[in-house]
């Protein structure tokens, strides 16, 4: 039997092993996780969110390793959740956390933690918002998201993030693929990583014509800047840890870090009532009534808009 409340309190004062269970809670939708979340919920808010995205191959794992090492210089607790594609066969995460930021596994002050996907489309778990809020009320004044990075449906992690970060490489053709994917519109802060290679000048200037062709900003708005990195030698990366703070003060003077949690805090609330009511058709699949509206829409004598509108009320009344 899980204690909830235990689990929570040790969660509070920073014990990776209760953090790590409170997370398990999340990702296996376990019975105790309403206790949990309820339970966690007063000690929310306060940490700072940032979503790294790229195409394969950009330095998202060595980024995010060596942002770690420069919040940790900091004095910040650092909290890392790392999107990983899903194993086909356990469904668990595909990629080791431990593999790729060995430097802090032994850091007590850093908690790092892979997710798998899940096959969810959007390079987050279905579990991210829930796992977030874990992290942020153990106490980590920062918490780094690393997505999968699997093209146009890695914009989801602007919803999940105060702060949306863009990486790019030289020679990877990836100021196109950022247009074509999207992602130019959800990043607040643009990484070329890898810049000691050829092209990345090139790459920078591309970037920022590109930018420029957006829509028109109004004074006061802001302006993702472009911070050129060499991630695996921590070049570049306080320049990076700059430009976070400086549109996290941005976000806070002009309301936008308020409404960004708001919109975020709406989402997980719709996803949530949304995957109790597929739960509940689910249970329905033998039910006389949908098997009945199925054959009254087989045959013709009811349309399919008719029979969703009189099974929502059947959920919703039943």
């Amino acid at each position: 039997m899980i204690d909830v409340a235990t689990l929570v309190e040790q969660a509070r004062e920073g014990r990776p092993r209760a953090v790590a269970r409170l997370i398990t809670l999340v990702e296996n939708a376990a019975p105790q996780l309403r206790e949990a979340m309820a339970a966690l919920a007063p000690y929310t808010g306060q940490a700072y969110t940032v979503g790294l995205t790229g195409s394969p191959g950009v330095g998202k794992s060595t980024s995010t390793s060596a942002l770690v090492s420069a919040y940790r210089r900091l004095g910040k607790r650092v909290g890392v959740l790392a999107v990983d594609p899903s194993s086909p066969f356990s469904g668990g995460a595909l990629l080791g956390d431990r593999v790729r930021m060995q430097d802090h596994a032994t850091d007590p002050e850093v908690f790092i933690r892979s997710m798998a996907t899940r096959g969810h489309l959007g390079g987050l778990s279905w579990a991210a918002p829930q796992a977030l809020r874990v992290l942020d009320a153990a106490g980590c004044e920062v918490i780094l998201v690393e997505t999968v990075g699997v093209g146009q449906s890695e914009v989801e992690v602007a919803a999940q993030a105060d702060t949306a970060v863009v990486l790019l490489a030289p020679g990877m053709g990836d100021g196109i693929q950022a247009a074509k994917a999207g992602i130019l519109e959800i990043g607040d802060v643009f990484v070329v990583n890898k810049a000691d290679r050829d092209g990345a000048d090139a790459t920078a200037r591309e970037l920022n014509h590109m930018l420029g062709l957006g829509e028109a900003r109004e004074a006061g708005d802001w302006r993702p800047p472009i911070v050129k990195t060499v991630a695996a030698r921590g070049e570049g990366v306080d320049e990076v840890v700059e430009a976070l703070e400086k549109h996290r003060a941005w976000l806070e003077e002009h309301g936008e870090l308020a409404a960004r949690r708001r919109r975020r805090a709406a989402q997980e609330i719709e996803a949530i009532a949304l995957a109790e009511l597929r739960a509940r058709i689910g249970d329905l699949s033998g039910d006389r009534l949908l098997a009945g509206l199925a054959e009254r829409v087989a045959t013709g004598t009811l349309d399919a808009y008719g029979a969703a509108d009189e099974l929502v009320a059947g959920l919703t009344t039943g």
